[in-house]
């Protein structure tokens, strides 16, 4: 067998798991966005919707992990084609976490439901948040599909917006628990839904991370905006 021909198997299973990936992105967008609609109105049918697609999450993430392996033992992928892997391998492994916190959400949704609780919460207060890391991920996707550094840089900007908002619903909810000690119980739900979202936020940062390593090689965890700035110029 050739070598141009062996090459070209390559790019089509480096092809084939940058596509899958992308696949269990959108599945992942999708649960979050249902979590998210669940949250703010309350809907036992989008729950419902959620939990259906946890078992296909980790069905895929499972699968491209294998896959991945494959290529590694069978390929021995070298420089740039096996931190494109590496990178895969760590984006899967943040999706499906992303895909535990929506689920996560939603199971909290439903018990809040059933408490009788919901109309009485500030559940609304969550929204700006939960919609700011629906569109985090959103963005991150879009970033990864271009290998856009740039953007990915936009992103690592954002995700502090997300921590201020999720501060600042908890010191309202310390207010509100403070007023009516009869809600505490209830409304500990509701700060464990947005620390479930303020996670969504950081693992799409995760993701932003990894496409600046694979573009430019360079592992930017733990450094300092001007850091970052100056790897992706």
């Amino acid at each position: 067998m050739s070598d141009k021909h062996l090459s070209t198997q390559f790019d089509s299973e480096l092809n084939r798991i940058s596509s899958r990936v992308m696949e269990l992105g959108g599945l992942v967008e999708r649960q979050i966005s249902q979590a998210v609609y669940s949250l703010t109105q309350f809907n036992l049918e989008a729950v419902e919707q959620v939990s259906g697609m946890e078992e296909r999450v980790n069905a895929m993430e499972v699968e491209i992990d294998y896959e991945i392996a494959s290529i590694i033992g069978r390929r021995q992928p070298t420089a740039r084609d096996l931190r494109m892997l590496m990178a895969f391998s760590k984006v899967t492994a943040n999706l499906e976490r992303m895909g535990d916190e929506a689920h996560k959400i939603a199971r909290m949704v439903q018990s809040i439901i059933e408490s009788g609780a919901a109309r009485a919460l500030p559940s609304s207060e969550l929204r700006v948040a939960a919609e700011m890391a629906s569109a985090m991920l959103r963005k991150a996707l879009d970033a990864l599909a271009r290998l856009d550094t740039k953007a990915a840089l936009a992103i690592l900007k954002e995700d502090d917006l997300i921590d201020e908002e999720f501060d600042g619903f908890v010191r309202k909810l310390i207010t509100y628990m403070m007023e009516d000690p009869r809600k505490i119980s209830a409304s500990l739900d509701l700060l464990f839904l947005a620390k479930a979202i303020e996670r969504i936020g950081d693992h799409s940062k995760n993701v932003a991370e990894l496409i600046i390593y694979l573009v430019e090689g360079k592992d930017i965890r733990h450094q300092s905006m001007e850091a970052i700035e100056s790897a992706v110029r």
